[in-house]
């Protein structure tokens, strides 16, 4: 996905380059480059932050239910 991106980058930076002012080759190189490219970056990556995210809440949640057994053993430690 990323080597994509790059050759997209690349291909709206030599059109940017040819444009006749510099205001119009720098709208063209982030309004056809980089602007989509950093969307399509982020829609693909919203599964991997979902799954960090549910990863990070059963680890949570797991300390918790720790916590809540150590609480509830006398003694307050493991139970063997």
């Amino acid at each position: 996905m990323h080597i994509a991106a790059v050759g997209w980058i690349y291909v709206t930076l030599m059109m940017a380059i040819t444009e006749e002012t510099v205001v119009a080759g720098i709208m063209t190189f982030f309004f056809y480059g980089v602007l989509p490219t950093l969307i399509i970056l982020y829609l693909a990556g919203s599964g991997q932050r979902r799954k960090r995210r549910d990863l990070a809440r059963q680890q949570e949640m797991q300390k918790r239910q720790q916590a809540a057994d150590a609480k509830d053993t006398p003694g307050g430690g493991p139970v063997s």
